[in-house]
């Protein structure tokens, strides 16, 4: 599989990496794990990313991996652990980290990102933004000059905050997930500019939107969904007639599009099986996108360049509401996967 330049960090990472969410007991557990993980190298695949909000992924994925000789760039997270979670304990943020290398059977951890920095509601980790400061750059700091850790990173949802945490030059690697996909361009505007800026690897999260892209009946059933605005309905009706006139697949099209900007370093992928695993890697091989399908799914992109404030990150699509808003929504959202 072809290799990218991960930013400053000088890291070759695999076009395609693996997503932790799934190295869990979410989906098969340790054997399975082992197989998908043992199966990604086979196909070229160096690096997985997982963190301790994941289930139980890094004890998981820590088994998965104790056997396998071959070389893994392996990244994780502070944020979440333990509960309750204080992002200003500096002594828990290491204890974390120390528990991340127990549980991944790691002498060093390659990348470790702040997770959610740019939602201060959920975790607040500065004490200041202007100039940027809290306990845990410190804690950073130490643990690189220590070896522990080699290179930093933030993996965040938003565009703004983002943006901001990017240009403060003090990470190594940035994870935008939710924000830049075939459909949803928000990340192009600002934060994936910055970061190429800064020079640092990106990483991008949830290609397939979670797998709401993926579910083509779905999406063809945009148009009874009334808790869509009115311009997304339409958007999501002429990304099903791209599909079809393409003879694509969701995954093919969504992966093929990511792997299209050459700012984008590597693309984790959450698969359950090694199936899925093989037809991710097998439509990544076809390379990026023909010119008139990436131009015409640029056009649909535009149609909606931002989402509608009651629109949530993860559309699930499928699902028939009594009224167009979302207050009775959150308990039904479910967690995307690619097709079986």
């Amino acid at each position: 599989m072809q290799t990218r330049k991960l930013g400053r960090t000088g890291l070759d990472v695999s076009l395609l990496s693996i997503g932790g969410l799934y190295t869990s007991s979410l989906a098969g557990g340790v054997s399975e794990t082992k197989r998908i993980m043992q199966k990604a190298i086979d196909l070229g695949i160096n690096a997985v990313d997982t963190a301790p909000a994941y289930a139980d992924s890094e004890m998981t994925l820590g088994n998965a991996i104790a056997d396998l000789s071959a070389p893994l760039i392996v990244t994780t997270k502070l944020g979440g652990r333990p509960t309750p979670f204080n992002p200003q304990d500096a002594d828990a943020l290491r204890a974390s980290v120390q528990e991340s290398l127990r549980l991944l059977g790691r002498e060093c951890i390659d990348i470790l990102m702040i997770h959610e920095p740019d939602r201060p509601q959920q975790y607040p980790w500065w004490t200041s933004y202007d100039p940027l400061d809290g306990p845990v750059l410190e804690v950073l700091d130490s643990l690189k000059q220590a070896g522990t850790i080699r290179f930093t990173g933030l993996a965040g949802t938003t565009v703004n905050e983002m943006t901001y945490l990017v240009q403060q030059d003090k990470f190594d690697v940035v994870l935008t997930a939710f924000n830049y996909n075939a459909l949803f361009r928000e990340a192009e505007s600002t934060v994936i500019p910055a970061a190429t800026a800064q020079n640092m690897g990106i990483v991008l999260g949830s290609a397939l939107g979670q797998g709401s892209l993926t579910r083509p009946s779905s999406v063809s059933s945009a148009s009874n969904q009334v808790w869509l605005s009115a311009a997304r309905r339409e958007q999501l009706e002429q990304y099903a007639r791209l599909l079809d006139e393409s003879g694509m697949t969701p995954v093919e099209l969504c992966l093929r599009f990511a792997i299209s900007d050459d700012r984008v370093h590597t693309i984790p992928i959450g698969c359950k099986t090694i199936q899925q695993l093989e037809t991710c890697v097998g439509v990544v091989e076809k390379g990026p996108l023909p010119e008139d399908v990436r131009t015409r799914l640029d056009e649909i992109a535009a149609m909606l360049p931002y989402r509608p404030y009651e629109e949530p990150m993860i559309l699930p699509l499928g699902k028939n509401y009594p009224g167009p808003g979302i207050a009775n929504m959150g308990a039904a959202v479910q967690v995307g996967k690619l097709p079986d």
